[in-house]
Protein backbone atom coordinates (compact mmCIF):
# COMPACT_ATOMS: atom_id res chain seq x y z
CA UNK A 1 0.00 0.00 0.00
CA UNK A 2 1.34 3.88 -1.01
CA UNK A 3 0.59 5.65 1.76
CA UNK A 4 2.45 9.35 1.40
CA UNK A 5 3.94 10.37 -1.67
CA UNK A 6 6.89 13.29 -1.34
CA UNK A 7 8.87 14.54 -4.70
CA UNK A 8 9.25 16.80 -8.06
CA UNK A 9 5.61 17.90 -9.63
CA UNK A 10 6.18 17.33 -13.22
CA UNK A 11 3.26 17.94 -14.65
CA UNK A 12 -0.86 18.77 -13.26
CA UNK A 13 -3.66 19.21 -15.13
CA UNK A 14 -7.92 18.81 -14.20
CA UNK A 15 -7.43 17.43 -10.92
CA UNK A 16 -4.61 15.13 -12.15
CA UNK A 17 -0.83 15.42 -10.56
CA UNK A 18 2.27 13.80 -12.01
CA UNK A 19 4.58 13.03 -8.60
CA UNK A 20 8.24 12.14 -9.34
CA UNK A 21 9.96 10.18 -6.41
CA UNK A 22 13.15 8.32 -6.97
CA UNK A 23 12.66 8.40 -11.27
CA UNK A 24 9.28 6.99 -10.55
CA UNK A 25 6.59 9.06 -12.00
CA UNK A 26 3.19 8.55 -9.76
CA UNK A 27 -0.12 9.77 -11.12
CA UNK A 28 -2.49 11.12 -8.49
CA UNK A 29 -6.42 11.92 -8.64
CA UNK A 30 -6.07 14.74 -5.98
CA UNK A 31 -8.90 16.42 -4.19
CA UNK A 32 -8.80 20.09 -4.75
CA UNK A 33 -6.64 21.00 -1.72
CA UNK A 34 -4.04 18.66 -2.69
CA UNK A 35 -4.27 19.63 -6.54
CA UNK A 36 -4.08 23.61 -5.60
CA UNK A 37 -1.03 22.56 -3.31
CA UNK A 38 0.92 20.44 -6.08
CA UNK A 39 0.57 22.69 -8.81
CA UNK A 40 2.31 25.14 -7.59
CA UNK A 41 5.14 23.75 -8.68
CA UNK A 42 8.37 22.24 -7.63
CA UNK A 43 8.78 19.94 -4.89
CA UNK A 44 5.04 18.31 -3.05
CA UNK A 45 3.95 15.69 -0.86
CA UNK A 46 0.48 14.10 -0.90
CA UNK A 47 -1.04 11.31 1.56
CA UNK A 48 -2.48 8.72 -0.77
CA UNK A 49 -4.80 6.03 -1.12
CA UNK A 50 -4.30 2.81 -3.77
CA UNK A 51 -7.55 1.62 -5.17
CA UNK A 52 -7.03 -1.61 -7.13
CA UNK A 53 -9.73 -2.82 -9.52
CA UNK A 54 -10.49 -5.42 -12.07
CA UNK A 55 -10.22 -2.62 -14.82
CA UNK A 56 -7.00 -0.76 -13.37
CA UNK A 57 -4.98 0.73 -10.38
CA UNK A 58 -5.58 4.42 -9.39
CA UNK A 59 -3.99 6.58 -6.71
CA UNK A 60 -5.72 9.39 -4.81
CA UNK A 61 -3.91 11.95 -2.95
CA UNK A 62 -4.82 14.43 -0.25
CA UNK A 63 -3.40 17.25 1.47
CA UNK A 64 -3.73 15.71 5.09
CA UNK A 65 -4.05 12.41 7.10
CA UNK A 66 -7.16 13.96 8.22
CA UNK A 67 -8.48 14.45 4.50
CA UNK A 68 -7.52 10.86 3.44
CA UNK A 69 -9.60 9.52 6.83
CA UNK A 70 -12.80 11.71 5.83
CA UNK A 71 -12.12 10.43 2.31
CA UNK A 72 -12.24 6.67 3.70
CA UNK A 73 -15.33 7.39 5.40
CA UNK A 74 -17.08 8.49 2.31
CA UNK A 75 -16.03 5.47 0.17
CA UNK A 76 -17.05 3.50 3.17
CA UNK A 77 -20.96 4.80 2.61
CA UNK A 78 -22.77 2.29 -0.01
CA UNK A 79 -23.06 4.13 -3.76
CA UNK A 80 -19.63 6.80 -3.38
CA UNK A 81 -17.00 5.70 -4.97
CA UNK A 82 -13.51 7.00 -5.05
CA UNK A 83 -14.04 9.38 -7.78
CA UNK A 84 -16.93 10.77 -5.81
CA UNK A 85 -15.39 10.92 -2.78
CA UNK A 86 -12.41 13.09 -4.54
CA UNK A 87 -15.64 15.10 -5.92
CA UNK A 88 -17.35 16.10 -2.45
CA UNK A 89 -13.92 16.47 -0.97
CA UNK A 90 -13.24 18.93 -3.84
CA UNK A 91 -16.66 20.54 -3.64
CA UNK A 92 -15.93 21.29 0.12
CA UNK A 93 -13.61 21.74 3.28
CA UNK A 94 -13.53 18.77 5.42
CA UNK A 95 -14.89 21.26 8.10
CA UNK A 96 -17.72 22.61 5.68
CA UNK A 97 -18.34 18.52 5.00
CA UNK A 98 -18.08 17.65 9.04
CA UNK A 99 -20.97 20.37 9.76
CA UNK A 100 -23.06 19.10 6.49
CA UNK A 101 -22.82 15.87 7.97
CA UNK A 102 -23.46 16.72 11.73
CA UNK A 103 -26.11 18.91 10.76
CA UNK A 104 -27.80 17.28 8.25
CA UNK A 105 -27.37 19.58 5.61
CA UNK A 106 -28.40 17.55 2.49
CA UNK A 107 -28.82 20.60 0.42
CA UNK A 108 -25.60 21.80 1.05
CA UNK A 109 -23.87 18.45 -0.03
CA UNK A 110 -26.09 18.57 -3.20
CA UNK A 111 -24.22 21.70 -4.09
CA UNK A 112 -21.77 18.73 -4.87
CA UNK A 113 -21.02 18.47 -8.82
CA UNK A 114 -22.59 15.19 -8.95
CA UNK A 115 -24.31 14.37 -5.94
CA UNK A 116 -27.70 13.44 -5.67
CA UNK A 117 -30.38 13.81 -3.14
CA UNK A 118 -30.29 10.26 -2.23
CA UNK A 119 -26.78 9.76 -1.74
CA UNK A 120 -26.59 12.85 0.01
CA UNK A 121 -29.39 11.67 2.52
CA UNK A 122 -27.06 8.06 2.48
CA UNK A 123 -23.65 9.56 3.32
CA UNK A 124 -25.70 11.64 6.57
CA UNK A 125 -27.58 8.79 7.77
CA UNK A 126 -24.37 6.18 7.49
CA UNK A 127 -21.73 8.53 8.59
CA UNK A 128 -23.63 10.30 11.18
CA UNK A 129 -24.62 6.69 12.79
CA UNK A 130 -20.51 6.34 13.27
CA UNK A 131 -20.12 9.15 14.92
CA UNK A 132 -23.44 7.98 17.13
CA UNK A 133 -22.26 4.79 17.96
CA UNK A 134 -23.30 3.46 21.76
CA UNK A 135 -19.42 4.28 22.48
CA UNK A 136 -19.69 7.85 21.44
CA UNK A 137 -22.54 7.88 23.04
CA UNK A 138 -21.06 6.92 26.10
CA UNK A 139 -18.35 9.36 25.59
CA UNK A 140 -20.82 12.47 25.00
CA UNK A 141 -22.36 11.73 28.54
CA UNK A 142 -19.11 10.69 29.71
CA UNK A 143 -17.22 14.35 28.96
CA UNK A 144 -20.42 16.35 28.26
CA UNK A 145 -18.77 18.96 30.88
CA UNK A 146 -15.76 19.30 29.06
CA UNK A 147 -17.73 21.77 26.46
CA UNK A 148 -19.07 24.90 28.21
CA UNK A 149 -23.58 24.91 27.78
CA UNK A 150 -23.12 28.50 25.90
CA UNK A 151 -24.75 27.11 22.49
CA UNK A 152 -25.64 24.71 20.00
CA UNK A 153 -23.18 26.06 17.76
CA UNK A 154 -19.68 24.41 19.96
CA UNK A 155 -21.78 21.46 20.30
CA UNK A 156 -22.54 21.13 16.51
CA UNK A 157 -18.75 21.93 15.81
CA UNK A 158 -18.07 19.03 18.51
CA UNK A 159 -19.87 16.56 16.88
CA UNK A 160 -18.28 18.07 13.09
CA UNK A 161 -15.03 17.10 14.67
CA UNK A 162 -16.21 13.22 16.09
CA UNK A 163 -17.36 12.78 12.53
CA UNK A 164 -13.51 13.29 11.02
CA UNK A 165 -12.21 10.69 13.45
CA UNK A 166 -11.49 12.79 17.05
CA UNK A 167 -12.16 11.65 20.55
CA UNK A 168 -14.90 13.56 22.26
CA UNK A 169 -11.98 14.83 24.50
CA UNK A 170 -9.77 16.25 21.86
CA UNK A 171 -12.91 17.81 20.07
CA UNK A 172 -14.51 19.50 22.73
CA UNK A 173 -10.21 20.85 23.74
CA UNK A 174 -10.02 22.04 20.45
CA UNK A 175 -13.26 23.79 20.09
CA UNK A 176 -12.98 25.55 23.21
CA UNK A 177 -9.71 26.89 22.45
CA UNK A 178 -10.92 27.83 19.28
CA UNK A 179 -13.79 29.79 20.40
CA UNK A 180 -11.35 31.53 22.83
CA UNK A 181 -9.64 32.67 19.95
CA UNK A 182 -12.62 34.46 18.65
CA UNK A 183 -14.17 31.86 16.33
CA UNK A 184 -17.86 31.75 16.31
CA UNK A 185 -20.47 29.92 14.20
CA UNK A 186 -19.79 26.12 13.33
CA UNK A 187 -17.66 26.44 10.10
CA UNK A 188 -15.32 28.55 11.72
CA UNK A 189 -15.12 27.09 15.18
CA UNK A 190 -14.01 23.44 12.85
CA UNK A 191 -11.84 25.25 10.87
CA UNK A 192 -9.80 27.41 13.79
CA UNK A 193 -9.85 23.89 16.18
CA UNK A 194 -8.62 21.97 12.47
CA UNK A 195 -5.85 24.25 12.29
CA UNK A 196 -4.25 23.85 15.37
CA UNK A 197 -5.24 20.16 16.32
Amino acid sequence: MIGYLKGNVMACAEGVALLEVNGVGYELICSGAAFARLASGGQGEAYTYLQVREDGVSLFGFVSPEEKNMFLKLISVSGVGPRMGIAILSGMSIGELAVAIASSDVKGLCAVKGLGKKTAERIILELREKVAEPSAAAALKADAPAVSPAGGAEEDAVVGLMSLGYTRTESARAVRAAVERGASGVEEIILSALKNM
